[in-house]
């Protein structure tokens, strides 16, 4: 097993399907906050539901298509960082997150997401990193701005979300951008 230390007692670990009850746990303490802007709180609401969207990513894993990560913060599943989609062929994928309210405000999304795209550009090879976020999420956002993230545009009501149709931003960085940004912090 592995973990990669995000500092200040924060771990980025593989989630796998035996932590099928551990996530249910971390997933009903961040229910509110995740389900105000995405799907996954709805998804994970008992025991078979957890495993099953941990066995999906494991499978996604498998078949180079996607990952799912967990972040520890003092030994306590507090959120999470994914590859929703990753399309070695294409050198495309795109980055997600998640995070229970206790854990907010310390950068933990930000700095496992530079692991994560860290991995993708030069392990991998991936040219284009995607972010997609309901534009109503002013903390992913900021994320993704964080990251160096270029806003490419906005699908205009394009995910129902809750009985309301929400705008959709794409935010995105390529490996050239992502490389000169390592060299220029470093």
């Amino acid at each position: 097993m592995f973990a990669i230390p995000l500092g200040d007692g924060a771990e980025l670990r593989p989630l796998e399907p035996w932590r099928a009850e551990e996530f249910l746990a971390h997933m009903d303490r961040a229910r509110d906050l995740v389900d105000e802007h995405i799907k996954l709180a709805a998804a994970v609401t008992d025991p078979v539901s957890a495993r099953a969207l941990l066995t999906s990513y494991a499978e996604k894993q498998a078949a180079d298509s996607g990952r799912i990560h967990g972040i520890w913060l003092d030994s306590t599943l507090v959120g999470g960082v994914l590859f929703r989609i990753f399309d070695a062929a294409t050198g495309n994928c795109e980055v997600g997150c998640w995070l229970e309210p206790a854990a907010t405000g310390r950068g933990l999304v930000t700095r496992a997401t530079r692991v994560l795209i860290d991995w993708a550009v030069e392990e991998r090879g991936m040219h284009r990193v995607e972010w997609r976020v309901s534009s109503a999420n002013t903390a992913s956002i900021k994320v993704a701005r964080r990251l160096g993230m270029t806003r490419d545009g906005v699908l205009r009501e394009s995910y129902p979300h809750r009985g309301v149709r929400q705008n959709t931003e794409i935010w995105s960085v390529l490996a050239s951008e992502w490389r000169d940004r390592a060299d220029t912090a470093g």
